[in-house]
This record gives structure tokens, sequence and C-alpha cells, in this order.
């Protein structure tokens, strides 16, 4: 019953994956996407899947919506401009910076380190049990609390209330 239940969400989730980049939903995309997602699930869900019950908590769901949306047209629109703003100006102060993180899942940490380095002008280069060390196109500031509301804040609160 366990791995059933940590196959799931696992298929769930890769099934929606196949038909969005398929970007087809005929009745043949569909039969292959739920034989590869079912296999996957098998395969994958028990080392990928923690905890079963938390996976269909709403309350997640929604902080990731949420999450995702915020994110690719805010958080990405703001942060784009300002790397345009600084390629037309050449006004740039490149530097790794030591962020500290506060979130301590696994799946929390992964999820504020790819949203720091899918933001232009940031790249997470590093990381330990309690910082991220980033490089940043324009180091305002290498105090790492500081870094860490300008660079990761918003990141962890989401990650926070999604998987923790």
């Amino acid at each position: 019953m366990a791995r059933l239940s940590s196959a799931i969400p696992v298929a769930v989730l890769v099934f929606i994956i196949y038909i969005l980049f398929t970007g087809s939903a005929t009745l043949y995309d569909i039969i292959t996407g739920v034989i590869v997602s079912v296999a996957c699930g098998v395969l994958f869900g028990e080392f990928v899947v923690r905890n079963p019950s938390k996976c269909f908590d709403p309350r997640r769901w929604f902080w990731t919506i949420a999450y995702f949306l915020k994110y690719m047209t805010v958080i990405e629109a703001r942060a784009h401009l300002d790397v345009i703003k600084r390629i037309l100006t050449m006004d740039i102060r490149p530097g790794i910076v030591k962020v500290p993180i506060d979130v301590k899942n696994d799946y929390s940490r992964i999820l504020v380190a790819h949203s720091i380095t899918n933001t232009p002008g940031t790249v997470t280069v590093d990381m330990d049990d309690n910082y991220i060390y980033v490089n940043w196109i324009n180091v305002v500031t290498e105090k790492p609390k500081e870094a860490r509301k300008r660079i990761s804040e918003e990141f962890e609160k989401f990650a926070e209330k999604i998987f923790e």
C-alpha cells in the first residue's frame, strides 16, 4: 500500500508534464502518457516521495500554484528587466555572496537553490547546511542577512509552505 501511495503522486506529475511537453492530447498521447507515468511512478515513487499523505494536501497544491504564478510573472519579469538595464548601462558589481538559508528539508533547499539559479542575475554556486553561495550580478551588500532578504527570503517562504 505504501508503495502505491508513493507511486500515485509521481505518476500524476509525470503525466501532466508528459501532456504539456507533447502539446497534444490525442488518444495515442493519453495512452502513452498513462503507460509512461505509471511506469515512472512504480519505479521512482518510493525514492521521490517520503511522506505520501502530504502529497494530497490541498494547501500545498495552492502554495505550489501561487508560487509558480508569482515566480513566472512577477519575479522573473522584474529580474529580466533589471539584468537588461544593467547590461545596457554596464552598472554591474559581480561577486559571490554568502546567503544564510533557514529551510531544512532537502526539497525546500533544492527549490530555493534552483529558484535562485533560474532567476536572471543570480546563480547558486555552492551550498552547505547553513548557507548558499550565490554569484550575484550586482552585489549591493555582502552582509549575509541583508543578502538573504534580497536574494532568497521570498523563495524560502514559499518553500516552507510547500514542503515543510
